[in-house]
Order: structure tokens, then C-alpha cells, then sequence
């Protein structure tokens, strides 16, 4: 059947109540270690590739530089000349407001970018999906609702080096809802991708959680709604399992107070899933044992539908006119 991992950005293990979020916290929780960047707290950048892969960032090569995540031609034009004529600080808010306003994002490094590079994946000989990973995009030409509605945030959502978390926004609650919509999408995706029968793997990715929780530290109420709201969510992707699918939650890192904290965590529907993970650099190896060792051969999504009930009362016609002999 089917395992699901669904990759909820700055999932913080220290705000998953059980009582309160069982869906979140699902049958097993671990809060695991991960990885800090050169600007001193975790980046999205450079854990989902290590998430994929079981390699630390220095060893997958996607790192951050000076505190950005120069990941295109015109933030590598920008790097290169801030490295030569520009102090530290004003290069960071030189790549804050390039960011901000070209509708750059940081985080499309192809699939293609791992086997050019020697680098194997999760992904890797399977019948996989991903959906929306960082740095892991398997069609440059197509975006989602989450893509869109990232690069048209505006002042909702300005990087500002000089915040609190480094972000500010003109009108928060209309921003969580952005997000909400954001995180809604990307389970509904993957709901999909589950139920469509296709797949042993189907990795999903949203950075909902992550984005209000920037901005939450003016308005604390909006990350408590965030959690509530995607436990339910999540209760409906966990309502699609059938008998012999798992669901995996992976964060890279926690998220408190507008800031990247240095945890991150993992639940699953089974103890076995999350037993041996106690760093990001050990998802990878849990979910290659997890499919490795257990029959999540994809099922055909049609057997026992009214097309194969047709097709098998066809073929006992078909014999009944073989045995008179017209056929």
C-alpha cells in the first residue's frame, strides 16, 4: 500500500499538545535534532535537501551563503558583487529585499540538480510523488496554489532584518489566511496523491505553519489557531488511510516567537516509523526501511469498481459464446 510523509515546515514538538492535536502527534512522536545554518538557526534550504538525501548540508552542496539562499541567476549576480564591495549586513538586507521584490523564491533547485551531482534520493526507484518539496522540483514549469499565493504576498509578508523573526506584515490575519489556503492545498494534494492509488511514496510539503508563525509573535493567537487548524486537516489525510497505509509527519524545525527554534520532530501512525530517527540526517534511511521491508506495492485504484465488475462479466459471456460456438 501506501506510505505518506507530510512535510509540515516549523512543525514545533514544544506547541503539539496530544490532547489537543492527536492528529499532529498521531500513535508515536520523537522530537529529533536538527542542523543549524551559517546565520545561526536552522533554513529551510538546505533541511529539506538533508531530509531527502540523509546528507548534511555541507555534504548535498545546497547551503546558505551570507545568511540568503542564493539559488538563482540574479541573487548569484547579487552574491557575487555584495561578497566584493558590500559589508555583511548590507548584503543581508540587499538579499532581504531581493527577495522581497523580484518574486525570487529560494528554494527550486530541480530534481535533476541530485543526479547531476552524484546524490541519490528517497525518491529514487520508487513509484514516488512529490509534492511542493523545497529544492526538490520535478517540473520548473508548473506551480501550485502555494507557489502563487508565495510569490504574491507583497506587504503581507516583507522580509525586515530588524524584526522580530525577520519578517513583518501589513495586516496578519489576512496574511494566515493566505496560509491557511497555503496548507490546505498542499494536504488536499496529497490526499490525492494517497488516494489515487498510484503510488508507494507520496511526499507532501507545506510551509503554512512556518509562514505565520514569522509573524505570529504580534499576534500569538494566530499560531495556536495555525496548530488547531491543521491537526484537522491532517485528520482528514489520516481518515484516507486504509488498513496497511502510514502516515509520517516530518518538521525540519520548531518555530517559536517569530524565531527558528533547534528542534524539530516526527510522528507517525506506527512506533516502528519513528524509532530510529533522532536527527533530520535519519529520515531518509527511516523511510527507505519502512518501504524496503513492508509491501506498499501501489494497489489498482479500480479493482472491485463497476469497470472491473463489467470487464470480468464480459469474459464470462465471452466464454458462454465459446462454448456454443460462436466465438
Amino acid at each position: 500500500m501506501t506510505l505518506v510523509v507530510l512535510g509540515l515546515d516549523a512543525l514545533d514538538p514544544d506547541l503539539v499538545d496530544p490532547d489537543e492535536h492527536p492528529n499532529l502527534a498521531l500513535d508515536a512522536r520523537r522530537t529529533i535534532d536538527t542542523i543549524d545554518s551559517v546565520a545561526g538557526e536552522p533554513s529551510t534550504h538546505e533541511l529539506w535537501p538533508t531530509i531527502i538525501t540523509g546528507l548534511r548540508p555541507s555534504e548535498h552542496g545546497l547551503e546558505l551563503e551570507d545568511g540568503v539562499a542564493w539559488g538563482n541567476p540574479l541573487l548569484e549576480f547579487g552574491s557575487d558583487v555584495a561578497d566584493r564591495v558590500l559589508p555583511d549586513g548590507l548584503q543581508s538586507r540587499i538579499g532581504a529585499w531581493l527577495l522581497t521584490n523580484t518574486g525570487t523564491d529560494a528554494f527550486r533547485t530541480p530534481a535533476t540538480y541530485y543526479a547531476e551531482n552524484g546524490l541519490s534520493t528517497v525518491f529514487d526507484g520508487r513509484d514516488a510523488l512529490a509534492i511542493g518539496v523545497p529544492n526538490y522540483v520535478t517540473d520548473p514549469d508548473a506551480e501550485d496554489r502555494e507557489h502563487q499565493l508565495r510569490r504574491n504576498l507583497g506587504d503581507l509578508f516583507e522580509r525586515d532584518p530588524d524584526a522580530v523573526g525577520g519578517h513583518v506584515s501589513s495586516a496578519p490575519r489576512e496574511f494566515y489566511e493566505q496560509c491557511l489556503e497555503m496548507l490546505m492545498i498542499r494536504v488536499a494534494r496529497t490526499r490525492r496523491g494517497l488516494r489515487s492509488g498510484n503510488h508507494e511514496l507520496v511526499f507532501g510539503y507545506t510551509s503554512g505553519l512556518d509562514l505565520v508563525g514569522h509573524i505570529a509573535y504580534e499576534e500569538p493567537r494566530l499560531q495556536d489557531r495555525s496548530y488547531e487548524e491543521a491537526d484537522a486537516f491532517v485528520g482528514e489525510l489520516r481518515a484516507d488511510l486504509g488498513e496497511d497505509d502510514e502516515l509520517l509527519l516530518v518538521s525540519d524545525h520548531g518555530l517559536q516567537d517569530g524565531v527558528h527554534t533547534h528542534e524539530a520532530m516526527v510522528a507517525g501512525t506506527s512506533e516502528r516509523l519513528v524509532a530510529d530517527i533522532d536527527s533530520v540526517t535519519d529520515v531518509r534511511a527511516a523511510i527507505d526501511t519502512e518501504l524496503d521491508a513492508h509491501d506498499h506495492t501501489p494497489a489498482d485504484p479500480w479493482a472491485g469498481s463497476e469497470a472491473s465488475e463489467r470487464s470480468e462479466q464480459s469474459d464470462v459471456v465471452k466464454e458462454q459464446l465459446e462454448d456454443l460456438g460462436y466465438m
